[in-house]
């Protein structure tokens, strides 16, 4: 992009301590945005990870573990970015879990767990986020979605009820601030090679009597027809053409990078 052009804003990126969440953040950090991270995972290893991000790119980086299915943790979070860097002027909705079950098996506590993190932490971190932005007459909200925020699968309808949810607030924020500085986008993945996707593959590995390389290749054959998987290096470039005085217009916009998964 125009290198630095982030420089003095801060970023705050939930799920963020691996897989899409740390690529962006990562692509984010390289335009010069200071960081907040946040996530689960061991301390130690988040406390290296922040310090080594902040030396890389000469920012500085925070960390908060607020559990995203709890309003009040997320409201900690926010007032501590607020504290530390004064604010956030980007904010990247990436905290997701997923449960799969048929609808009349599926437990109503995970189907709540689901909605809350999915969709409705993405409501608060934004309804938290939108005055300051406002007085700034800038900020970037950038809600990551899913193929299967466009379209189903059988087994999924939490995650995709939540993600056609996002799609949806995505929407209604970009329509509320369409006349600001303000701008609310989705970005919809196909398969990206988490460490979650990781264990789906590994399991169909071990169900199937096969390699792991041809374990992903089924896994990829079902949906996505490019037969790559999306990197979280390029939803992170994405993120950044989004925060970018190019994307200023692009408002209110469900973005799939999917290797064709919703073309079909």
């Amino acid at each position: 992009m125009q290198g630095n052009f982030l420089k003095g804003k801060t970023a705050l990126v939930t799920g963020s301590t691996s897989g899409i969440g740390l690529g962006i953040a990562r692509a984010l950090a390289a335009e010069g945005a200071n960081v907040m991270f946040n996530g689960f995972g061991d301390a130690t290893a988040i406390t290296k990870l922040q310090a080594d991000v902040a030396k890389e790119f000469g920012i500085k980086t925070s960390y908060h573990n607020a559990d995203m299915s709890q309003p009040t943790e997320i409201e900690l979070m926010m007032r501590s970015a607020v504290e530390q860097f004064g604010g956030v002027d980007i904010v990247v909705n990436n905290a997701g879990i997923q449960h799969v079950a048929n609808i009349e098996d599926f437990p109503v506590d995970k189907w709540d767990a689901v909605i809350a993190i999915n969709l409705t932490s993405a409501f608060h971190t934004t309804r938290l986020a939108l005055p300051r932005m406002k007085e700034n007459n800038w900020g970037r909200i950038i809600n990551i979605a899913s193929a299967h925020g466009l379209v189903a699968s059988a087994q999924k309808s939490a995650y995709v009820a939540a993600k056609h949810g996002l799609v949806g607030l995505t929407k209604v924020t970009a329509l509320e601030t369409a006349q600001t500085g303000i701008t609310c986008n989705a970005i919809c993945p196909g398969w990206v090679l988490t460490p979650l996707v990781q264990k789906q593959v590994d399991a169909r590995a071990l169900e199937g009597g096969i390699s792991n390389e041809e374990a992903k290749r089924n896994l990829l054959a079902e949906k996505q027809p490019s037969g790559e998987f999306v990197t979280p290096e390029q939803l992170g470039a994405l993120a950044v053409f989004m925060c970018s005085d190019a994307a200023s217009q692009v408002r209110g916009v469900a973005w799939n990078m999917d290797g064709g998964w919703v073309a079909q």
